[in-house]
């Protein structure tokens, strides 16, 4: 997902989740600044660089393909963008190591998103906004991994977009490109996609760059054929997951503002956003590539109140202006335990799992005496 729906959508389920405006705006800048606290930016700041929740292009394009930079990769990527969908997934005829690749396929409604909410309980408002950015990114990038794997991330010439027509839905190619510079153009067809790299390892083979920006857009519909899946089509329909992930986000915030109301899986606060489902649906279904103008108008139609455009500087001087011992009650600091919390927690069940791709949890290595910073 985008800022549009990190930003301006958190803050409309924010606010019908029964958060006041200043909260909502709050809990919407955390579940964006997630796509903001890189290492660069953290060293920017003189924070914990084990905090980082994303890296640039530059940052990845840095890192080797050594077992210890994987595992760095895979800590970020599985705990805030793909978050595994079953630790204990079996698959007949494959290798213990393509099982444990297999195993991270980012999914819905999983233990670890019951976890993932939970542990922003009481936490404060940055700790509900990173947990919603994580919810929402498991419908966006369910059926790809936060791990480099060619088998399991790349995608191959049979990959179509399903586009309403006047007799129903057709079927068009997609047409990828590797020029950065080059804007995605709905219109045509033309996405921006990662350089093909048959190294099974390769950074270009992280998440769905295979896919590009495409499986980002809430007006996405498309089918493809993952070598994981068997070479079965796998169908995505982006409107509708994107509904459901702002229906939860709805409900998982009822949840955390609830004291005793625990989090459970399959549940959406469709009652909250009947009023308003008419118009989201619109917006989903409008094929462009930044939807935030529409999402804006929505929340501020929602809450009367004006919303401020995204600055992921907002906070830096009351950060870098408190002393240290004092940092950790700043919205930055704030959230930057509740990242270090989340990186830990999922680092700590997938190494339980009995899998290591993710390296060995803080929980773990502490056990045996050995302090570990990331």
């Amino acid at each position: 997902m985008q800022l549009d729906f990190h930003y301006y959508a958190t803050y409309c389920a924010a606010y019908l989740a029964g958060h006041p405006h200043e909260d909502s705006l709050r809990i919407a800048y955390c579940a964006q600044f997630v796509d903001c606290c890189s290492r660069t930016y953290l060293a920017k700041i003189s924070g914990p660089q084990n905090a980082a929740t994303t890296q640039l292009q530059l940052e990845l394009m840095d890192s080797g393909s050594d077992p210890v930079s994987l595992q760095n990769i895979t800590r970020i990527w599985a705990s805030f963008h793909f978050l595994p969908g079953d630790l204990s997934a079996t698959r007949k005829w494959c290798t213990r190591r393509y099982l444990m690749k297999y195993r991270l396929i980012c999914n819905t409604n999983s233990k670890l998103l019951v976890d993932t909410v939970e542990l922003a309980r009481g936490k404060g408002l940055e700790a509900t906004g990173l947990a919603m950015h994580v919810l929402a990114d498991t419908w966006a990038h369910r059926f790809f991994a936060g791990t480099p794997s060619f088998v399991i991330n790349n995608t191959n010439y049979d990959f179509y977009e399903i586009i309403p027509s006047e007799e129903g839905y057709k079927e068009r190619l997609v047409r990828f490109n590797h020029n950065p510079a080059s804007p995605d153009d709905p219109s045509k067809g033309i996405y921006t996609n990662s350089l093909y790299q048959s190294d099974e390892n390769s950074v270009m083979n992280l998440g769905h760059g295979r896919a590009g920006h495409f499986p980002d857009y809430g007006f996405a519909r498309y089918r493809y054929m993952p070598a994981w899946g068997g070479y079965t089509q796998i169908l995505k329909d982006n409107p509708s997951d994107y509904m459901n992930a702002f229906c939860q986000m709805v409900y998982a915030m009822q949840c955390l503002r609830q004291e005793g109301a625990l989090f459970e899986v399959d549940k959406y606060a469709e009652e909250t956003v009947r009023p308003w489902a008419d118009e989201i649906e619109r917006i989903l279904l409008i094929r462009q590539t930044d939807a935030s103008a529409d999402w804006k108008a929505l929340a501020e139609r929602i809450s009367g109140c004006d919303i401020p455009d995204f600055d992921m500087n907002a906070y830096n001087a009351e950060y870098t202006g408190a002393d240290k011992k004092d940092r950790s009650s700043t919205v930055l600091g704030r959230f930057i335990d509740a990242a270090v919390a989340q990186k830990s927690m999922v680092t700590n069940r997938i190494f339980k799992s009995g899998n290591l791709l993710a390296g060995f949890s803080k929980e773990m290595i502490r056990k045996a005496g050995v302090n570990i910073d990331d």
